[in-house]
């Protein structure tokens, strides 16, 4: 199989993945400034990066991944004048908020998450060793950051600093020398956060911000460095200046961008107005549907939001509990108590022929991850493994008792599935059960119906068998005839698919 190649948007190619250290990987990725709810774009990042690391973890290595928190910036300063708070309560409020986001959508792997005002020593060193290198310079209670004396700016986004200041808003100030400058630290207004500094009291620009805390932590260079494609210009584009500028060496090996959620030909923002909060959303549609939405395209394109792709994914989700069930009707065991293998050697998969079926969708899977971390591809493999599995099923009549060795290929088959879905992050635990949930008493009523009908068709009433079916359905209740008697579930897709036909 090919080995790791990542797309660097420095250089606009794929290249093949090596690390500063062997072995270990520092990742940065550039979390939220914490002055609102968290809605489902700030989702975005930490679940692909969740799930890069998941897959580096995978394949052997150490990673580190670091997600900071801006505490201090303008935003965070209008937003609590507004609602007469302050900055501090306000930004431990909303972090509170992501923190409880992530966890519910099973991003588990952040390893660190600095706030910036606990580094505002850090970003004035770097500042004051800017200034002395000819790279930043004062104005009255302000520092700059001179993009004249980088011969390479713009490099990131391969345009020059005037193509940028024309597409770009960028703060205008008649302390600046060029317009392009960029702040790295701002004078103190009256009744904001402020610092002790060289230059006066103060705080930092947001760039400086993540460059203090992704060296302290990760060292000089960087082996990735992610973010939204919308953070390329200027936040990246100044954060990998002044770094580069600062230590004369490479800031990251990989710049990684994702591309950002749409609904219908328009980019989901704050700016625009039609976020959705992750709370609201939560309230209607299970965490996994939302991590799966997120993932069911490679992650540099732009990610389609709608309540109509959501109900899809949750339908076919269904599909994969319904899958669970049945693997615990043949074995006896929950899919859930299974335990995955972490490690590409220590897989399942090579414990196969070389030549087996199970093995080769395992190898198919890794091959879309290893081509950028194509997470579309690989959820994709995942659903023709398990389609591939209920096949295998109902042709070697498993739940009818199949032979020995057909019933341990099937469970090593289930295996894989285990293994590949929680490289993806996904099914961690048993979705709530609407028929786990219904009671005793509505229990015993289905019960009470689905004998009346094995009675009707045993006699072959077939009319009054179909009733009971057809008058179900329109409940949303569907009725499953299955080895060893009938079973039901809960399906409001019964209802939709009845009003569009």
């Amino acid at each position: 199989m090919a080995a790791l190649r990542v797309y660097n948007t420095l250089t606009r190619q794929k290249e093949p993945f090596q690390t500063v250290r062997p072995g270990k990987v520092g990742m940065y990725v550039c979390g939220p400034t914490v002055y609102k709810p968290s809605h489902i774009g700030h989702m975005v990042g930490p679940v692909i990066f969740d799930t890069v690391k998941r897959y580096l973890t995978y394949l052997g290595y150490e990673v580190t991944w670091v997600v900071n928190i801006t505490d201090v910036d303008d935003k965070l300063i209008v937003r609590a004048q507004e609602l007469k708070t302050t900055v501090k309560e306000l930004a431990e409020r909303m972090t509170a908020d992501y923190l409880e986001c992530l966890r519910k959508l099973n991003v588990t792997g952040i390893d660190r998450m600095p706030r910036a005002t606990e580094h505002i020593p850090e970003m004035i060193a770097i500042i004051r060793r800017l200034i002395d290198k000819g790279y930043a310079y004062p104005a009255a209670g302000d520092v700059y950051f001179d993009v004249s004396r980088d011969e390479d700016y713009g490099k990131l986004c391969n345009r020059d600093p005037e193509q940028m200041e024309a597409g770009k808003r960028i703060e205008v100030s008649d302390r600046k020398r060029n317009p392009g400058d960029f702040a790295l630290w701002k004078a103190a207004k009256p009744g904001e956060p402020q610092w002790d500094s060289p230059w006066g009291p103060g705080r930092p620009g947001w760039h400086i911000e993540c460059s203090a805390m992704s060296m302290k932590i990760l060292g000089e260079t960087l082996d990735i460095h992610g973010g939204g494609l919308d953070l390329q210009f200027p936040h990246h584009e100044n954060e990998l200046a002044q770094s580069e500028s600062f230590t004369d060496r490479p800031f990251a090996r990989y710049w990684m961008h994702n591309g950002l959620l749409k609904m219908g030909d328009v980019k989901m923002a704050g700016s625009i107005g039609n976020v959705v909060n992750i709370a609201d959303l939560l309230r209607v549609h299970h965490p996994e549907t939302v991590r799966t939405l997120l993932l069911s395209t490679h992650y540099r394109s732009p990610i389609e939001y709608s309540e109509k792709r959501l109900g899809e994914i949750a339908r076919s989700l269904e599909w994969f509990y319904r899958f669970f069930e049945r693997y615990q009707r043949v074995t006896g065991q929950s899919f859930y108590a299974l335990q995955p293998a972490m490690r590409k050697d220590d897989s399942l998969a090579l414990k196969l022929p070389a030549g087996s079926e199970w093995r080769g969708y395992w190898e198919r899977f890794l091959e879309h991850m290893d081509d950028d971390f194509n997470t579309g591809g690989a959820v994709a493999v995942l659903y023709e493994l398990v389609n591939a599995l209920n096949k295998f099923a109902d042709d070697r009549k498993i739940e009818l008792g199949g032979t020995p060795q057909d019933v341990e290929s099937f469970k090593q088959g289930v295996g894989i599935v285990r293994e590949l879905s929680q490289i993806l992050g996904l099914f961690r635990e048993p979705p709530p059960s609407k028929v786990s949930e219904a009671g005793e008493l509505v229990q015993g009523l289905m019960q009470i119906l689905i004998d009346l009908r094995d009675e009707a068709r045993k006699s072959k009433n077939f009319t009054l068998s179909d009733q009971i079916r057809n008058r179900l359905k329109k409940l949303n209740i569907a009725l499953e005839d299955r080895p060893g008697g009938t079973g039901w579930r809960y399906d409001e897709s019964l209802t939709q698919e009845a009003s569009r036909g």
